[in-house]
């Protein structure tokens, strides 16, 4: 047993470590101005996708199922073979639109949409911050196993409130000191790194002494299980309906390796270099073997030992502590700690930043009472990780031993899953629209609720038990854990079933239902090309004429971003902008240049708030005079012109609202119009093609006519000659005959 004072010493020393660890490395990218060009911190970096379920839970999870707990990294190995395919596009998707989180990322598919990005991140927030707690718990309970905690004052509630406060602090210190997101936390990242190297180690360390020094090795552990009954440990079908369990963990863990809020922040927003991916193809998949090659001898133990089966997810702990040896117990417990807190701090911080862009800051832009704090953007995301680390805590407090707490982990990845038909489907497939991605994360997230989170509220006792019997409103097709009659799969199969056959059918029905506008037709081909791996080019300058003042356009920018960024921040901003575009000491610039600086001050701005929530500042802050309006329109005539078109906007139709003091979205307004204008044009087209075929078939008959007469004609002609020469005839013989009539009268005379 170790005092509470010494195991906070050491965990305070420990992060103390791994903070300068971030410090120098941030430190020594100051001096040289670039970060680690090696893949290998990114690429351990990525191994926080083992939590503290996998240092504790799967040795649990196999003393109770054997090798069930497979089926959670094979899934995620399987997903890591596919990340050349989909890893790489999401990474040049991310340089181009400064994508910050995955809800950022699936609305900027989806046209930038506020909604989809608001409902994913609620979603991730519901389904994610109950694992959080989960982790929390995992800390306290292992803080208390290794210390006296019966004889101290430091009960549940007080260590895991404070473990909670230090988790704050951390997260805070880690990854929230600056504004933004998409600024790669290379300190941070290698602070991660080194403890997945930790816990990896602490892991492996306490399965060679189980196995080699409690026991005689794995030959002898596997004869001691048969003999004693515990076959079961090393069993493929652990429990009833193995094979849909072991269908729906590889499923689930296919789309976590992505889904998930803290790997899709590592994987895609801390990625420097698209060719690290090559190296976390077979890095991962190396880590996740070692880190499971003594998850069996670790349960096995624990059984044979005489632990209590109750108690197998802190085999890890207890095993080394009932040996004596408190140097191992103390590297298994900050292996654990390690595990908890990497996914802890990730997670937070990403959840603050999606809460903050896409919940809190539309409605700051709603209320014009609240603008003013818009500038505290930063101290707006250390209380929303306060206040998600604080709910967590009141989480595990409320279902401490509860159902709910055991089986979050599985729920949480049901959760996460719904994200992978408008993720997968807007990297792919192009037909894909906003409609269908809002339809079937919202179908998805229902149907979570209904098959999982009630059954869950009936066994906390909050709701009755009715409802799993008779059904939803008595309907016993609408059982919760059997809908329509699908029963005998499992709570967890029988969900993962039901949320993907409604979450991708609404998806690809409102996608084929739904024809979205022009401008998300265009700004969904912009993404999917933005996922191929040319080079991008930053500037466009043109010959045009620069009239425009740029001293001017300069303060507007400066005004907007200083709503949102420090002054600092600001000016290299505005810096990095005005030298990439090519117009530094410039005083003027002409219309092409102005487009391609608020395309870049848009594109600057989202990496602090979101590329929907940037887009929709733009709108609302920038303007354009009457001259530059003019030039717009002739801009885009132009561009009609050169595409073939042949009907341009009637000018005097032009609202007020579309000249003068023109908004932002005066692009977007030319796009509608010259949509309604291809459709007109469309229409027309095939009016005239009608007509021609009327035309056509009225030819044929004229021509046909010509023909009969032509016939006729000709008939008539020959029936006249054949008359004629009948009539002839006729007279000729009738001549005759009368010259043989006289030539006998006069023989007579």
């Amino acid at each position: 047993m170790f005092s509470s004072l010494t195991v906070i010493l050491t965990i305070t020393l420990y992060m103390a470590v791994l903070f300068g660890i971030a410090q120098l490395v941030e430190r020594r990218i100051a001096v040289r101005g670039e970060g680690f060009k090696s893949p290998w911190v990114y690429c351990l970096s990525l191994a926080v996708y083992h939590t503290s379920w996998t240092f504790y839970g799967s040795v649990g999870f196999a003393a109770s199922s054997g090798l069930l707990f497979l089926g959670v990294y094979l899934g995620a190995i399987l997903g890591i073979a596919f990340w050349w395919i989909t890893l790489r596009r999401m990474v040049f998707a991310k340089e181009v639109f400064r994508i910050t989180s995955i809800a950022d990322f699936i609305s900027t598919r989806y046209n930038r949409s506020e909604s989809i990005a608001a409902l994913v991140t609620l979603i991730a927030l519901f389904g994610v911050l109950p694992y959080i707690a989960l982790q929390l718990k995992a800390v306290v309970g292992s803080f208390q196993l290794i210390t006296d905690h019966q004889s101290s004052t430091m009960g549940w509630g007080l260590s895991g409130l404070l473990i909670t406060l230090f988790m704050i602090a951390f997260t805070i210190m880690f990854g929230m000191r600056r504004l933004d997101p998409t600024e790669r936390h290379q300190g941070m990242i290698t602070a991660l790194a080194v403890e997945c190297i930790i816990k990896l180690i602490a892991f492996i360390s306490i399965g060679l002494f189980v196995s080699f020094s409690l026991f005689d090795g794995f030959d002898d552990i596997t004869k001691q299980l048969f003999d004693r009954g515990f076959e079961q440990v090393i069993s493929i079908s652990g429990t009833e309906n193995s094979g849909a369990m072991w269908l729906t963990l590889i499923i689930l863990s296919f789309a976590a390796i992505q889904n998930l809020p803290r790997m899709f922040h590592v994987a895609v927003v801390e990625n420097a270099n698209h060719q690290h991916i090559k190296t976390a193809i077979w890095v991962l998949p190396l880590y996740m073997i070692l880190i499971n090659l003594f998850v069996v001898p670790i349960a096995a133990g624990g059984l044979l030992m005489g632990l209590p089966k109750d108690a197998a997810d802190f085999y890890v702990l207890m095993l080394p502590q009932m040996a004596g040896n408190n140097g191992l117990t103390l590297l298994a417990f900050i292996g654990g700690f390690s595990a908890a807190t990497g996914m802890i701090i990730i997670t937070t911080m990403t959840l603050s930043t999606m809460a903050s862009n896409h919940l809190i800051l539309p409605l700051l832009e709603r209320m014009p009472a609240c603008r003013i704090l818009k500038p505290f953007l930063l101290q707006i995301r250390w209380l929303l990780a306060a206040l998600i680390l604080l709910g967590s805590y009141g989480f595990a407090i409320e279902f401490s031993d509860s159902y709910i707490l055991v089986a979050i982990g599985l729920i949480s990845f049901v959760a996460v899953l719904q994200f992978s038909p408008a993720l997968l489907g807007g990297i792919f497939w192009h037909k894909g629209n906003s409609m269908g991605a809002i339809s079937g994360l919202l179908a998805g997230f229902s149907m979570w609720g209904f098959t999982l989170i009630i059954p869950a509220m009936v066994n906390q006792g909050w709701i009755s038990t009715a409802i799993l019997t008779d059904g939803l409103f008595g309907v016993v097709l609408f059982r919760p854990e059997a809908l329509f009659g699908l029963e005998g799969l499992g709570s967890i199969p029988h969900s993962v079933f039901w949320t993907l056959l409604v979450n991708v059918g609404f998806y690809i029905a409102g996608s084929l239902l739904y024809s979205p506008q022009k401008s998300e037709r265009n700004h969904a081909t912009e993404f999917l090309c933005s996922m191929n791996p040319a080079p991008l080019q930053k500037a466009r300058p043109t010959g045009l004429d620069r009239y425009i003042s740029l001293d001017d356009k300069l303060n507007e920018a400066q005004s907007l971003l200083e709503g949102y960024l420090s002054e600092e921040k600001t000016g290299e901003a505005l810096y990095r902008i005005t030298e990439d575009l090519q117009v530094s000491g410039k005083s003027h610039i002409a219309i092409i240049e102005l487009l391609e600086f608020h395309r870049m001050l848009e594109h600057a701005l989202a990496g602090s708030i979101g590329s929907a929530s940037a887009h929709k500042a733009m709108e609302t802050n920038i303007r354009y005079n009457n001259r530059e309006s003019t030039d717009l329109k002739a801009l885009y005539s132009h561009l009609v012109n050169e595409l073939g078109q042949q009907h341009l906007p009637d000018q005097d139709q032009l609202t007020e609202h579309e000249s003068g003091s023109q908004s932002y979205g005066l692009i977007n307004t030319l796009q509608s119009k010259l949509a309604k204008l291809e459709k007109t044009i469309q229409l027309r087209d095939k009016q005239i093609e009608d007509m021609e075929v009327k035309l056509e078939s009225r030819y044929q008959d004229i021509f046909q006519y010509r023909l009969e007469t032509q016939k006729t004609r000709q008939e008539n002609e020959k029936l006249k000659l054949q008359l004629e020469s009948t009539l002839k005839i006729d007279k000729i013989q009738s001549v005759e005959n009368i010259q043989a009539t006289e030539k006998p009268d006069e023989m007579n005379d």
